[in-house]
């Protein structure tokens, strides 16, 4: 895992995929005649194009639930401090193993890890905090900071891009 090199990969991308996928993050349940229809293409370039995007990991289909909803009811951002850095890979990899884990970035500044956990409750935060990633090897600091209410979770806007 290389955390420093990100895959580039919206230069294989052309406007009919980009339409397909703002069609997708309005509706990911929209049928591929629907999405046909709406772009003035065929169902079977729509089905190719899709199944590209699926097979180059540039989307995935899933069921996004709401964390309240079901169960999680802290939800937190953790800043992480490793030393010597030549540990944050490695802590890195532990970190994004645990189920709790929703984002998991590298970051400069003070600390070297940003993640976001969602939890049942307070316990069961205390637990993944102080239990479980203040005991990794190379974990020198954290700073928890509680999300008291999502405002909002939403998919990057594509149209920024084109």
């Amino acid at each position: 895992m290389d955390l420093t090199h990100a895959n580039h990969n919206t230069s294989t991308l052309d406007e009919l995929d980009f339409s397909i996928l703002m069609l997708l993050q309005e509706d990911g349940r929209m049928s591929f005649t629907v999405m046909a229809e709406k772009l003035g293409v065929s169902i079977s370039n729509i089905r190719t194009r899709v199944g590209k995007l699926i097979e180059d990991k540039t989307i995935q289909i899933v069921g996004r639930v709401n964390p309240e909803k079901v169960g999680f009811h802290a939800y937190a951002h953790i800043k992480i401090s490793i030393r010597p850095a030549n540990l944050i890979e490695d802590v890195a990899k532990k970190v994004m193993e645990f189920p709790e884990v929703s984002f998991l970035a590298s970051t400069s500044g003070d600390f070297d890890l940003e993640v976001d956990v969602m939890c049942r409750d307070n316990s069961h935060l205390v637990e993944v905090v102080n239990e479980r990633i203040a005991r990794i090897e190379g974990v020198y600091q954290t700073k928890t900071d509680m999300y008291f209410k999502v405002l909002k979770l939403a998919q990057p806007d594509l149209s920024g891009l084109r």
